[in-house]
């Protein structure tokens, strides 16, 4: 079993698209809502590795902008089950120092999830110990969007001139910019592709890609992305000398 990475080592953003809730119980020969049920205990095992290693903030895709389009009672069920999640979870999440919160277009939810989204917002909102964001009908082309209408309004009020926009003015406008960019990205369920997953965000995030379903995720497939991310080079356009604090030496043969 590979060891825990050095405590400098350790991603301080953690994003994860959880994938394969729906083939794990096709191969069980189970509705896929056991399925979500199985991936919804996959959550707390995460939450508990974040909480034991260190890590700071904990993103995770739960429901994008196009799971709206899935069958209705399949979407149905999912809209029980987060409910149920937020009921049955908050208060030990709180407990344990976890701050929640969600980013997407929740106007989409129905009133009383909305209702419990804010309560869970406002019971953790003095918390530290964990940033647990919930990305929530959620879209990376629509969090860029939102974005550029947030600074369009500010042009037409002549609050700001258009020849200011830059990426500082835009990132602080898109979700999490308050949070350090995500250091690494793991996505279960074999797909190798981001599926408009904080598109503005993951610049410069180490991918990982495992083949587990979501579901059957442990904290050895955990350790595994960690001791892979600890081994990487993060150089953010820069060589590796620059890096390093080293230039390369002149040839003059």
């Amino acid at each position: 079993m590979p060891s825990d990475p050095a405590p400098a080592l350790v991603p301080r953003h953690l994003a994860v698209i959880m994938d394969g809730n729906g083939r794990w119980a096709q191969r069980r020969r189970r509705p896929r809502m056991i399925g979500h049920r199985a991936g919804a205990r996959a959550v707390n095992i995460c939450i508990d590795f974040c909480l034991e290693t260190g890590i700071e903030a904990l993103t995770l895709f739960a429901f994008s902008s196009e799971n709206w389009g899935r069958p209705e009672d399949e979407v149905g069920a999912l809209m029980k089950l987060f409910l149920g999640a937020l009921e049955r979870e908050v208060d030990e999440l709180h407990r344990r120092g976890v701050r929640i919160r969600f980013i997407g277009e929740r106007e989409r939810f129905a009133e009383a999830i909305r209702a419990r989204m804010g309560a869970a917002e406002s019971q953790t909102a003095g918390n530290s110990r964990l940033q647990l964001t919930i990305a929530a009908s959620y879209g990376g082309r629509w969090d860029i969007a939102q974005a550029a209408r947030s600074l369009a309004r500010d042009v037409a009020a002549g609050r700001l001139d258009p020849e200011a926009i830059d990426e500082t003015l835009l990132g602080a406008r898109v979700a999490l910019a308050d949070l350090p960019a995500p250091d690494l990205f793991i996505r279960t369920g074999g797909d190798v592709r981001v599926s408009n997953f904080l598109l503005w965000q993951l610049a410069y995030t180490e991918l990982w890609f495992t083949e587990t379903l979501w579901p059957e995720l442990d904290a050895a497939t955990l350790r595994r992305a960690l001791a892979d991310f600890a081994s990487r080079e993060r150089r953010f356009g820069l060589t590796g000398e620059q890096v390093a604090g080293t230039q390369p030496r002149e040839n003059n043969e």
